[in-house]
Parts: structure tokens; sequence; C-alpha cells
């Protein structure tokens, strides 16, 4: 059986389970986020900025103008996050599309 992401209008990534995928589209580019624990995600999407897939802080997003939602991703607004390794802040293009892929673990 083929499940079908869901598509949302928004989420708080402290709600995940660690393994939980997120397929965000902003207007410009295509990221895959994975969920880690806390704020850290492993994201990829954007070759100018990040290597094949790198661990971030994710900081939330924002409408652009305006104050940071911590933890929040949201369509009509603007991923924030950061790269560790040397502080580097990176704020997307306005998200168009959130789906959310969550693993299905065998027991």
């Amino acid at each position: 059986m083929i499940t079908i992401p869901e598509e949302l209008d928004g989420l708080f990534v402290h709600s995940l389970n660690p393994g939980a995928v997120i397929d965000l589209e902003t207007r410009n580019r295509h990221y895959r986020i994975e969920y880690l624990n806390g704020d850290e995600v492993c994201i990829s999407g954007c070759p100018s900025l990040l290597d094949d897939s790198i661990k971030v802080q994710l900081q939330g997003s924002t409408p652009g103008r305006g104050e940071l939602k911590p933890g929040f991703i949201g369509r009509g607004m603007r991923l924030v996050f950061s790269r560790p390794e040397d502080g580097l802040s990176v704020t997307t293009s306005e998200i168009v599309s959130i789906r959310l892929n969550v693993p299905s673990y065998a027991h």
C-alpha cells in the first residue's frame, strides 16, 4: 500500500518523531528535511549552500517582515535555519507546499 503524504498549512517540528521527513517546496527550491531531535534536522536541496545533506539548526519560520515563530514551519512563510559549523543563517523564499512523510516502523 502506498501512502500519499498529507499536505499541511504548517507544523511545529517538536511535535514530530525522529525520522519524520518534510518535503518542503519554496518559490525557488525543493528541500528535504529529516527531523532528528529538538531543533536539529538534516536538510538537503540548496546546492550552493548545502552539501548533499547536512545537519542544521532549524530556527523556525517568519512571514518575511516580522517576528520569527520558533520551531514552526508555515506555508506562506520563509524557513530560517543555520549551519552549526560556521553560523551562517539562511532564510528561504516563501514556502508554497509542506508535505509530511512519517516513517512506519515494523514491529
